[in-house]
C-alpha cells in the first residue's frame, strides 16, 4: 500500500458511471412498473452500490479504507440504456476515484443479477470514471 502518512487531508469526489443495456423495452417497462420478479431494481440496486463504495477497500488490496462522507446514486433510462451515476465525497488523504467506479460496477452487476430471469440479454458497458477533484489533478470527462 503507498504511504500517505505525509499527504494533506482535502476534499474529494469523484463520478463514476455503468452503463446497463438490456435486449427489450419489456425489460425497461417490467423495471419502471416494479414487476420484475426479484424486487424493486433500482431500490436494490443502490443498496448493493452503497455496500460496494464501502467495501472497496476489502476487496481491493492497494486501496486504503476511508471515511466515505458521501455517495449518491442516480439512474437514467435512454431507450434501451440505463445509466447508472455514482457520486463520492470525502475529505481525506486520498481520492474516491476507485470507490466510485467500483460501486458503478456493483450496481450494474446487481441489475444484471435481477434482470436476467426476464431478459437473457443483458449487457454491462462503460464503467468509466467521469470526474474527479482534490489531490493534485482534477479531472473532468463529462
Amino acid at each position: 500500500m503507498v504511504d500517505i502518512t505525509q499527504k494533506q487531508s482535502t476534499h474529494r469526489t469523484a463520478v463514476a458511471q455503468a452503463v446497463v443495456v438490456v435486449s427489450s423495452a419489456e425489460t425497461i417497462e417490467a423495471i419502471k412498473n416494479g414487476t420484475v420478479p426479484k424486487g424493486d431494481v433500482f431500490a436494490m440496486s443502490k443498496a448493493a452500490g452503497f455496500l460496494g463504495v464501502k467495501k472497496t477497500a476489502d476487496l481491493l488490496p492497494d486501496c486504503h479504507p476511508l471515511p466515505v462522507e458521501h455517495c449518491a446514486i442516480d439512474y437514467s433510462i435512454g431507450g434501451l440504456e440505463i445509466t447508472v451515476t455514482v457520486t463520492v465525497k470525502t475529505f481525506y488523504k486520498t481520492g474516491v476515484e476507485v470507490e466510485a467506479m467500483h460501486g458503478a460496477s456493483v450496481v450494474a452487476l446487481n441489475m444484471y443479477d435481477m434482470l436476467k430471469p426476464i431478459d437473457k440479454g443483458v449487457e454491462i458497458h462503460h464503467i468509466k470514471l467521469l470526474k474527479k477533484t482534490g489531490g493534485k489533478s482534477d479531472i473532468d470527462r463529462k
